[in-house]
């Protein structure tokens, strides 16, 4: 029986936003160790700010700053941080009342272990010594004294700072294990012997590449193992004309959907071989499999004949 393959997978990319009014001054803010929030008609002061009332959807406008110490309203312990947290050791993640503030800032808190925080404690923020304008210019929070009672109010602030901030790329990556199954992992074991190995419904007769374990039509089982190709058929396809990042491919260049002969749904993958402007519907189509790769590299054109619309035309 062959193993179920694994492998650790990671989805990353950045994601680029701007600022209004409200985001700006709270990210510049933090870059210049200052702590901003929202007030409400109701004379709430929400920290993080937002643009629109919670309650009302009314927007939101009138800037407050708030203190750099606060009350824990309720916490939770980490015992093995992740890539990216703000802490490498274990740590406790806090809500923070800031003095003034009316609402909690979920960060971390660097105690020494479980039994160093509870609700109601007093901690203060432990500003980065280098900040850009971002959440991680608070460092952390750490145990603070208790200075007197907090703050009764918030300071009306203007929001001006000099060189606010406009805009933000933020990172966003998805760290997972992915097990493909037993008809995936058939058909990734195929590509390392460069064939392509579908599985066929043993009611509508369709052949799945890459094979799913199922059919998704009639909802049965598959097991009958099929190799597909090695030729295709183009069935349409788009002109990229955005590079994309690690991509040693330059532009404009086509994606295309690939009929491989014998299958029942086409694959995908990008055509070379050829000037982007002559590809078309129809065209016939071969993988090239490069050293080292366990997948075609690209799909280049066979010199047969076009195929006939009403070969395809289902798979499109």
């Amino acid at each position: 029986m062959t193993d179920v393959l694994s492998a650790p997978l990671v989805v990353e990319f950045p994601f680029t936003r701007s600022l209004g009014p409200v985001q700006s001054a709270f990210l510049t803010g933090l870059r210049e160790q200052t702590v901003l929030g929202v007030r409400t008609a109701a004379g709430k002061v929400l920290v993080p700010p937002v643009e629109y009332d919670p309650e009302t959807s009314a927007e939101l406008s009138e800037l407050a700053e708030v203190g750099a110490t606060g009350t824990v309203t309720t916490w939770a312990w980490n015992h093995e941080p992740r890539r990216g947290q703000p802490l490498d050791t274990p740590f406790a993640w806090v809500l923070v009342r800031l003095d003034g503030a009316d609402t909690a800032l979920l960060h971390a808190l660097d105690v020494p272990g479980p039994d160093a925080v509870h609700t109601g404690m007093r901690v203060r923020i432990r500003w980065a010594a280098e900040r850009a304008g971002a959440i991680t210019d608070i460092a952390c929070f750490e145990p603070a004294a208790d200075d007197g009672a907090p703050l009764a109010a918030a300071t009306p602030h203007s929001g001006a700072f000099e060189d606010p901030l406009t805009g933000v790329t933020l990172p966003a990556r998805l760290d997972y294990t992915y097990t493909p199954g037993r008809a995936t992992t058939s058909y990734l074991n195929g590509l390392k012997e460069r064939r392509l190995i579908g599985e066929r419904c043993p009611v509508c007769e369709k052949v799945y590449i890459p094979p799913r374990g199922a059919c998704p039509t009639d909802g049965v089982a598959t097991a009958e193992k099929v190799e597909v190709g090695p030729s295709g058929t183009v069935t349409t396809y788009a002109i990229v004309n955005i590079k994309a990042k690690n991509l040693d491919v330059e532009v404009p260049y086509v994606y295309a959907h690939v009929a491989m002969d014998g299958a029942g749904l086409p694959l995908h993958g990008r055509i070379g071989g050829i000037p982007y402007d002559q590809v078309r519907m129809g065209m016939r189509v071969e993988p090239v499999w490069k050293d080292g790769n366990d997948y075609p590299d690209h799909y280049r054109p066979t010199g047969e004949p076009d195929a006939d619309y009403d070969m395809y035309k289902e798979q499109l």
